[in-house]
């Protein structure tokens, strides 16, 4: 159970974290303690971790360092400049050896001794939703339908408060399954993480499971999360591979297929095999209780809470490991929910790049330099990437162009080659990693990626004028939209390397250097 802070702090929470424009009720003789602990116990216990606090550096910081380059430029301005273009090239090189490396050093994942039905612990899934009455029933149904111990899971179906059709639709189906519903009171701001550090003072398991709304998970998936908890006891999450039964609805889930793909079949197994922390995805993670009460829970304050929390596991010694059973989700049909989905995901690694970076010494000093490596990689490189497809867009094309015409330079050239390396590295890692997910990959869809990527740009310019306005507000995304049928949990999901061995196997490796505490 985790710790709950004085009551005496909540005004104090609230004021400093902005809550008066959140709408929150309170008043000191209504407010529930679990609920207050589920949306302020980090931010009481471990401020430095939490993004309730400012995410601005102090002032000082800035001026420093600032003064210190405008004196440069003034005084060597050729200079500065190179240095800057030279740091800007590396950083990309770095970005593209990764997704060379995903895509050619393929890998399976090492499957863990299977345990016995006598040996499997209690398991607790927590289902966070919010207006999704559409898609109750096909979840319930796929959960009941897990091979895992009915008698050893306890499912939490957890419900906000005032969500009349979905809370009624939960019920429904909890008294038909006998699943547990929890309702959770407003308090703090009204996000996912807070809602799951309120069902998890509730939790019966040693083990905890995170699903969404319209998840479909492989009925092993549990068992298989057990045996590699029991396998090792430092072990703190393990990560399911997510990909969307919806893939072929339209060109835009045909491409967000491929990039599930990427990411779950070629990054994190890259990342692991180089003992790197994870950059978890929001759904199909399993935790230890202990690790997750060691790290103070998920961060309300984080709209990717899932990604800020593998640094944090990270952070306090815990290892992270993937499993081959898969998850298929529902993706969006359509630019508008697609584009505000993606706002929210550039958002919050943003968000968790500004927090880990808050003690950079202590980041490397907890995780090696691996650590820090991994977040310049993953989740500074997403934003990064968002914002600038328009422009390198632009300057290949003008490359292209003065070189057809003769007035090309060798920084031309320079600047040409490294954009259509990081092109063909972006491809090599899309297509490689589709035939180790199982996904369809189309000659058209891989050169058509480049109009994908500048989708992003207009969820990058959302995400950024929202991080000083909303940096809180959760863009819901619709589900129940498709006319893909959800994929029953017993269908072959292709997660599972169908076309053969892709390498050696990739055990869940150390990434602290300082045990857990």
């Amino acid at each position: 159970m985790i710790k709950l802070p004085p009551s005496a702090l909540l005004g104090d929470a609230m004021a400093e974290s902005g809550l008066h424009d959140l709408s929150v009720a309170y008043s000191d003789s209504s407010i529930d303690p679990v609920a207050f602990t589920a949306a302020f116990h980090l931010y009481h216990m471990q401020p430095v971790a939490s993004a309730g606090h400012s995410l601005a550096p102090p002032l000082a910081l800035i001026l420093g360092p600032s003064s210190f380059v405008l004196g440069l430029i003034w005084l060597v301005p050729g200079v500065v400049l190179s240095v800057l273009i030279g740091l800007l090239y590396l950083y990309i090189f770095a970005l593209i050896i990764l997704r060379i490396g995903a895509g050619m050093v393929g890998c399976q994942h090492a499957p863990p001794p299977a345990l016995a039905t006598r040996d499997l612990p209690e398991m607790s899934v927590i289902v966070v939703m919010y207006r999704e009455s559409e898609v109750v029933a096909g979840l319930c149904a796929g959960l009941n339908r897990l091979d895992y111990p009915r008698d050893r899971l306890d499912i939490l179906l957890v419900l906000e408060a005032g969500d009349r059709e979905t809370i009624s639709a939960a019920r429904a189906a909890a008294r038909r399954y006998g699943f547990r519903v929890l309702i959770a009171p407003a308090c703090g701001p009204q996000t996912k993480p807070r809602a799951l550090n309120y069902a998890l003072q509730f939790a019966r398991g040693s083990l905890v499971t995170v699903y969404d709304a319209e998840d479909s998970p492989s009925r092993s998936q549990l068992t298989q999360a057990a045996a590699a908890f029991a396998a090792n006891d430092r072990l703190g999450v393990v990560q399911a591979p997510l990909g969307w039964y919806n893939a072929e609805d339209c060109w835009l889930t045909r491409q967000f297929a491929l990039e599930y793909a990427a990411q779950f079949h070629g990054i994190l197994p890259l990342l692991s095999r180089l003992s790197m922390p994870l950059p978890l995805g929001g759904t199909s993670n399993v935790f230890r209780v202990d690790a997750l009460e060691a790290c103070g829970g998920w961060d309300p304050f984080n709209v990717t809470e899932d990604a800020d929390l593998g640094f944090r596991l990270a952070r306090h010694g815990w290892q992270a490991g993937l499993i081959p059973a898969g998850t298929g989700e529902e993706a969006p049909t359509t630019l508008a929910p697609w584009i505000g989905q993606r706002s929210r995901w550039l958002k919050g690694h943003l968000v968790t790049w500004l927090v880990q970076m808050r003690q950079p010494r202590q980041l490397v000093a907890s995780t090696g330099w691996r650590g820090l490596c991994a977040l310049q990689l993953t989740l500074l490189a997403n934003v990064f990437s968002a914002i600038a497809q328009l422009p390198g867009l632009i300057l290949i094309s003008t490359g292209v162009v003065l070189a057809a015409v003769g007035a090309a330079s060798w920084l031309t050239f320079l600047g040409l080659g490294f954009g259509l390396l990081a092109w063909a590295a972006s491809l090599i890692c899309l297509w490689s990693s589709a035939r180790r997910a199982g996904v369809r990959c189309r000659v058209t869809d891989l050169l058509s990626t480049p109009l994908y990527w500048l989708c992003q740009l207009p969820a990058a310019m959302r995400a950024l004028k929202e991080m000083g306005s909303e940096p809180y507000v959760w863009v819901k995304t619709r589900h129940g939209v498709s006319t893909t049928r959800r994929e029953a949990p017993d269908d072959t999901h292709g997660h599972s390397y169908p076309d053969g061995d892709y390498g050696r196997a990739v055990c869940p490796v150390r990434l602290a250097v300082e045990p857990a505490h």
